[in-house]
């Protein structure tokens, strides 16, 4: 599966899921350079982008933030709301001027508790997503302190 058939609202969950959700989001928008979450603070909400690009990055010990993968449209921001203990694994910041879909955490656990079938979809979604940015954020690693990268092809 490729990264935007598993990240992708449209394409990953079922259109009611998918409505039922988008009936308790809000619209915001950020300004480039505004910092949606910073890694180990509480995660209480998260985002589906509309328009343009947010950066995941990884606090690196003595160095800047590495820069894991960057967010486009429909894609989301934020998984840890959905996992105990509620922490964001990564920060997020948008790296152009950002519409998106925005969701309480609180209010969307108790959606997909009510409804076993919104939950399953959800967690499959999330998961997935997971996945693809571990895999994401191991190469990146790699590529950026590995002595000889990812050992990809070049």
């Amino acid at each position: 599966m490729s990264a935007s058939t598993t990240t992708t609202m449209l394409r990953a969950l079922p259109a009611d899921r998918r409505e039922q959700l988008l009936r308790v989001a809000r619209e915001v928008s950020f300004a480039e350079g505004t910092r949606l979450f910073e890694e180990g603070r509480h995660a209480d909400r998260f985002w589906i982008i509309r328009t343009g690009t947010v950066a995941l990055d990884l606090r690196v010990p003595g160095r800047r933030p590495a820069v894991i993968e960057i967010l486009g449209h429909n894609e989301l921001v934020g998984w840890s709301w959905l996992f105990a203990p509620h922490v964001w694994h990564l920060g997020a910041e948008a790296t152009s001027p950002v519409r998106a879909y925005e969701f309480d955490a609180e209010e969307v656990r108790t959606l997909c508790a009510d409804d076993p079938g919104l939950g399953m979809a959800v967690a499959r979604w999330a998961g997935a997503i997971v996945g693809h940015r571990l895999q994401s954020a191991r190469t990146r690693l790699l590529d950026l302190y590995a002595p000889y990268g990812s050992g990809s092809a070049r």
